[in-house]
């Protein structure tokens, strides 16, 4: 779970975890996150935090790993496995989310896990795009009932460039009651507007500022993150 701090949420636009475009050769990827606070689909998940990230793609299919640890000791430590596919515009991945604090990262069993499991479905239609996440497994969040609520979230997000800033608007709602997203029917949780701007390093490798200001409706709260990430381009 992630910002994935807002410059991964650029690089991401149309599908979180995946890549936008088929790459004809393998290629890999490396970055090292620093952000103010970690906030992920308008909730809090910690304080300042070191968030790095490396993977590979070939032919839209992609592989990757990431994750988050605060400076503060109480923080929740954080590590992601994600396994996405892209073609056109079109994209489609499962995560597998693993927290630390409960059962060790081996533990799979279906009422004692601390992982839980994703998958995402998306399109880019250019000024916009849609995605779609599920929990269809794992330690998800319940229903007023007390059962499974395959806990889901959908986002609207739009990029755009002026003069050297990127920005990105981005609106999320949980469409369903879930304890996993802390609301009892449909909700808007994400309201953020980010900004960017990128300073290239060597040929193959850049730096990037950027801050973004979220507001969750449905818990009446309000975040402004910074943060720097070093990346390859």
């Amino acid at each position: 779970m992630k910002t994935k701090s807002f410059i991964i949420s650029l690089a991401v636009m149309a599908a979180m975890p995946v890549a936008s475009l088929a790459q004809d050769s393998l290629t890999p990827s490396l970055s090292a996150d620093l952000v103010s606070e970690y906030i992920w689909r308008g909730q809090n998940l910690g304080g300042a935090s070191f968030q790095p990230g490396f993977g590979i793609a070939y032919k839209g299919i992609s592989l990757s790993a990431w994750g988050s640890v605060g400076f503060d000791k109480e923080d929740t430590r954080e590590v992601d496995l994600t396994l996405g596919y892209s073609v056109g515009k079109f994209s489609v991945s499962v995560t597998d989310y693993w927290f630390s604090g409960g059962p060790g990262y081996f533990k799979y069993g279906a009422h004692d896990t601390s992982h839980v499991f994703e998958a995402q479905l998306g399109y880019d239609f250019g000024p916009v795009a849609i995605n779609w996440y599920t929990n269809f497994a794992g330690n998800d969040g319940v229903c007023p009932g007390g059962s499974r609520a395959y806990s889901s979230y959908v986002e609207v997000s739009a990029p755009f460039t002026s003069g050297p800033i990127d920005w990105n608007v981005e609106v999320g709602a949980s469409p369903y009651a879930t304890s996993f997203y802390n609301c009892n029917g449909f909700a808007v949780t994400n309201v953020g507007i980010g900004a960017s701007h990128q300073f290239p390093i060597a040929k193959d490798f850049g730096l990037t500022v950027f801050g973004k200001g979220v507001w969750n409706p449905c818990d009446s709260q309000a975040y402004a993150v910074l943060g720097v990430s070093f990346a390859t381009l």
